[in-house]
């Protein structure tokens, strides 16, 4: 079997039978390319079934001395992984050559997460007299409140939303959906863009469900949400890097800061294992050490 095939049966695969995301797919077949370009660039002849240890092992160390860092190594890795475990559960391959590889040691990077304030701060700068203005402070709201992937976000449905009880379904990652509680201060905004804001876009019929509409009536894209925060971030004058989602790393934080329950909050954000959603005890744990810095008199 030459690569060309194996990523394709890899790709149909990852869609039909793991149900993951297009972006996940992407990547992970990205992954796999390195692969391949690595066995080129290294004049070896090999197909994905007579890649050995020895040879991902190699891939590894040619990233790291290009300057890629642990981080992104491990990514790949774990793609590469996931196709050699394919080979095998399709009995392409007899043995995994991957399956024993560790990633390498990456430095621990907490993500960038703003204040109360500071969200009100750019809130604030949302201009409510302008039709897109009041779209953007229910969505950037109902982003906070939720704690939502901006995928979520830009593929909310209308027929998804239970104001009345305080809930949204939502289509997470792998097309799992959950249902997470939605805040009164969102509730409101979200029923003023609905009612009054909204339909006054000239919507287009196969996105009359969606929630977060754009002026020309079609759904917003991920670099329309991130180019709008970006404005409001400018002109609130914060110099910090904020993105879509440090929205959703501000609510996870903000939850523990108040006492939430850890899986109530794992359950809430869709992670899969609660070890994705640990990260944020570290981030509330760097909150209680900063308190003693501020506050204790032997500090």
């Amino acid at each position: 079997m030459n690569w060309q095939l194996a990523t394709k049966g890899f790709r149909d695969y990852l869609k039909l039978e793991r149900g993951m995301a297009y972006h996940t797919i992407e990547a992970y077949l990205r992954d796999v390319g390195k692969l391949e370009a690595y066995i080129l660039i290294a004049g070896y002849r090999l197909s994905p079934k007579e890649v050995e240890s020895i040879h991902i092992q190699q891939m590894m160390a040619y990233l790291a001395e290009m300057g890629i860092t642990g981080r992104s190594v491990a990514r790949v890795l774990s793609g590469i992984k996931a196709f050699f475990a394919y080979l095998c559960y399709e009995n392409i391959r007899e043995t995994d050559p991957a399956e024993l590889l560790e990633p390498p040691a990456s430095s621990f990077k907490l993500p960038e997460v703003m204040s109360v304030l500071e969200i009100d701060k750019v809130l604030a700068e949302i201009d409510m007299s302008r039709p897109d203005g009041a779209r953007n402070r229910a969505m950037f709201e109902v982003l906070y409140s939720c704690g939502l992937r901006v995928s979520e976000l830009i593929e909310l449905k209308v027929s998804n939303l239970y104001l009345d009880i305080g809930f949204v379904k939502v289509m997470g990652k792998g097309r799992k959906e959950r249902f997470v509680p939605i805040g009164s201060s969102a509730i409101k905004y979200l029923q003023l863009y609905l009612e009054h804001t909204r339909p006054e876009f000239p919507i287009k019929p196969d996105h009359a469900d969606k929630v977060f509409i754009s002026r020309l009536g079609k759904s917003l894209s991920r670099q329309m949400v991130f180019m709008n925060l970006q404005d409001l971030v400018a002109k609130a004058n914060l110099q910090k890097h904020i993105s879509p989602h440090t929205f959703r790393h501000s609510f996870a934080t903000h939850l523990l800061e108040g006492g939430a329950d850890l899986r109530a909050v794992q359950q809430m954000l869709g992670h899969e294992s609660i070890t994705t959603t640990q990260i944020y005890t570290h981030l509330d744990n760097e909150f209680l050490r900063q308190t003693l810095i501020d506050f204790h008199p032997r500090s």
